[in-house]
């Protein structure tokens, strides 16, 4: 490590210069980057409704546009209006159904009429893929009074609102950061320093996403403030030992090389938990692990890299304006901290463990939604919308059912079969709307288009259900089976009840994995990086007693918590806040060389408790603010918000119970030492 630091010191000016080059690079790259809005793309390509959607060339209706106040004849010339909208490929309404000027709409049956008619009509339309935010903002300023609701309204919202909401989410997050950096350094330069290398690393990040072709919006929305809050600790620790050196009677340059070389162990063994914990979700076979994984590992990759290489560079390049700029410390010593924890602290630490059964069990038990039911805040103003739509027309949601084409008889029994699904309230097919006496050939394209589709016939059903959830899932079955019953191999099924069924079934299969990968792979780096077999159990059981206390909090709140943000809050606090127990164990062992357990242990909360408090502090607030900043996205703001509240319990047990746990387990920590060190008895 002495070479290197002394080359990175050497070659400071050429790393600057490389660095400018590269984020000059970045910035033109990042609008190659596509951002996928679609949770279902990223099912496995063997799940049924993925198999059902390489099926299927045209959309099945995507979005409900219900009129209030408009009559039969207008309706039929607004539907003809929706119809002409470039990017509408179809509008499906009562018309479609009946022949409306032989039958009045009050003479029809009240379970047909009322499906597409109540004060106003309800028609269902199919938009092209990918033009949900160009066409809903036009359907709405077309009819300002329209209510709508359906995938395309959700994607909509996606690209024209909440990616809105998370640009702005730095505008919050880098002054409070600031703010937090100046408390905890004694240099009113070096927050700003830690901003620009962390920020040249998130551009960086940023623009070498294009080598993935697209990402996830949510893991475009998440991956800048997270990559700022789990890896500004890296620089925090290197400027921390820097200042040391300095303070010990070292120049500048000197000092930098022994920051560098004292630093490059507790860095590196928290950059790779890190990033081992976020690869973790790459097991996932729902795809957004993948995506998510990949893209937050690289980016801790590049923090590390630009922290351990950049960061120096700048710093000796601009030492004098640092020396300008220095000011007593604005934190306290934690002398007196360090001495009452470890004094008073045993009974809070045995308390907190004995806590740890319990949350175990009951973030065991929570309830979990796994689609885009979840995905927006009950007061959102989608929701809202969402729900005056069902207050008039009930909880309906379209499905599509597709079998092989070419016996009108089958398809006859097929539709049959579907009328008697409980909560099935309507079924659209060429046997039940035309007739299997009719032979499509001799009618137009246009009359046979809604029923046919390349080899298959479509069965288009309205069903009385949610979108997910017990009753939801039991839909799906029956009709799955309903479909077997006639096709028993072929036939196919699409809906976001359908899709939210294979999500669960995929992604609570990815559980199991995803945490003994993370675990497994967190603890060799630990067992790497301290030599010592207890010390791995220590801080695992320490990070993931925290990880229960946050996950066990919504149980007793009574919250559901959407599944995709359990899974990778999971990951992201076991990856983010080992860092903080690896500082402070480190410690620990440098003060057993010549204290005893109770003071080593004292010892190191002084010297590492102002490094943990302010990334911790700053992972909270970027956590928070995704959670209350991004109100209209359900699951990211949830994700956020367990973020914030994780780093804290993840704090609090760091400071206060492991501490307690090496003094408790000082004996059983020297005899498993590895490679032995000196140690006062």
């Amino acid at each position: 490590m002495k070479r290197i630091s002394e080359g990175i010191i050497r070659y400071r000016r050429l790393i600057i210069v490389a660095a400018l080059a590269l984020c000059v690079a970045s910035v033109f790259a990042v609008p190659f980057v596509k951002v996928n809005y679609n949770l279902s793309d990223y099912l496995p390509s063997d799940a049924p409704t993925a198999r059902a959607m390489g099926a299927v060339k045209t959309e099945m209706p995507n979005l409900q546009v219900y009129l209030p106040g408009r009559g039969i004849a207008d309706a039929l010339e607004q539907k003809k209006a929706l119809a002409a909208i470039p990017g509408v490929d179809s509008v499906l309404w009562l018309d479609d159904l009946t022949d409306l000027s032989a039958t009045p709409v009050q003479m029809l049956p009240e379970a047909l009429a009322g499906q597409y008619y109540n004060d106003g009509p309800l028609y269902q339309l199919v938009l092209e893929k990918g033009e949900d935010s160009r066409l809903v903002p036009l359907i709405r300023e077309k009819y300002p009074d329209a209510l709508m609701k359906g995938p395309a309204v959700e994607n909509a919202q996606q690209v024209n609102v909440t990616m809105g909401q998370i640009a702005s989410i730095m505008y919050y997050v880098v002054p409070l950061c600031l703010l937090i950096l100046v408390l905890s350094t004694r240099h009113w330069v070096e927050p700003l320093l830690f901003l620009i290398v962390i920020g040249v690393a998130i551009l960086l990040n940023e623009g070498t996403n294009f080598v993935f072709g697209s990402i996830s919006y949510i893991t475009r929305a998440c991956s800048a403030v997270l990559q700022l809050a789990v890896s500004i600790d890296y620089a925090v620790f290197l400027l921390h030992r820097f200042s040391e050196a300095r303070d010990e009677g070292h120049d500048a340059v000197e000092a930098m090389k022994l920051a560098i070389q004292r630093s490059a162990s507790a860095v590196a063994s928290s950059a790779s938990t890190t990033v081992f914990g976020f690869l973790a979700l790459v097991l996932m076979d729902f795809g957004l692990g993948r995506d998510m994984g990949l893209v937050l590992a690289k980016g801790v990759a590049l923090s590390y890299l630009s922290v351990m290489v950049i960061l120096p560079a700048i710093s000796i390049s601009s030492v004098k304006w640092i020396d300008r700029t220095a000011h007593r410390s604005l934190m306290p010593s934690f002398r007196r901290f360090g001495r009452a924890v470890i004094r008073f602290g045993a009974p809070v630490a045995i308390l907190l463990i004995l806590l740890l059964p319990p949350a175990f069990i009951a973030q065991r038990q929570n309830t979990f939604l796994y689609g885009n039911s979840g995905m927006h805040a009950a007061d959102s103003s989608l929701k809202l919308e969402q729900n005056k739509i069902e207050e008039r027309f009930g909880e309906e949601r379209m499905m599509l059912v597709m079998a092989p084409r070419g016996d009108r008889a089958k398809e006859a029994r097929l539709s049959a079969a579907l009328q008697e699904v409980p909560g099935v309230v309507g079924v659209m097919s060429y046997a039940g709307t035309v007739s299997v006496e009719i032979p499509p050939q001799v009618l137009p394209k246009e009359a046979t288009e809604p029923f046919y589709e390349g080899g298959y016939a479509r069965f288009i059903l309205t069903a009385r259900t949610q979108d997910e959830g017990e009753a939801a899932f039991r839909l799906v079955e029956d009709v799955r089976r309903a479909a077997a019953s006639v096709y028993p191999e072929d036939s196919l099924l699409l809906s976001e009840s359908a899709v939210n069924l294979d999500l669960k079934t995929i992604i609570t299969g990815d559980n199991l994995k995803v945490l003994l990968a993370g675990l497994i792979s967190v603890g060799l780096v630990l067992l790497v990086n301290f030599r010592n077999l207890t010390i791995p159990f220590i801080l695992l059981l320490v990070i993931e007693g925290s990880i229960w206390l946050n996950m066990g909090i919504p149980y007793f709140q009574g919250e559901t918590l959407n599944y995709v943000g359990y899974q990778i809050v999971s990951s992201v606090q076991l990856g983010a806040t080992v860092d903080y127990g690896i500082l402070l164990t480190q410690r620990y062992l440098e003060g057993r060389e010549t204290m005893k357990p109770r003071d080593a242990a004292a010892w190191a909360l002084k010297v590492s408790t102002g490094s943990i408090l302010p990334p911790a502090m700053i992972l909270a607030l970027a956590g928070y603010a995704l959670g209350f900043l991004v109100r209209e996205n359900g699951i990211i703001s949830e994700m956020g918000t367990i973020i914030g509240r994780g780093a804290v319990f993840s704090m609090t047990m760091v400071l206060l119970v492991l501490p307690q746990m090496l003094v408790w387990l000082d004996k059983p920590i020297q005899k498993t030492m590895l490679k032995r060190g000196k140690a006062v008895l």
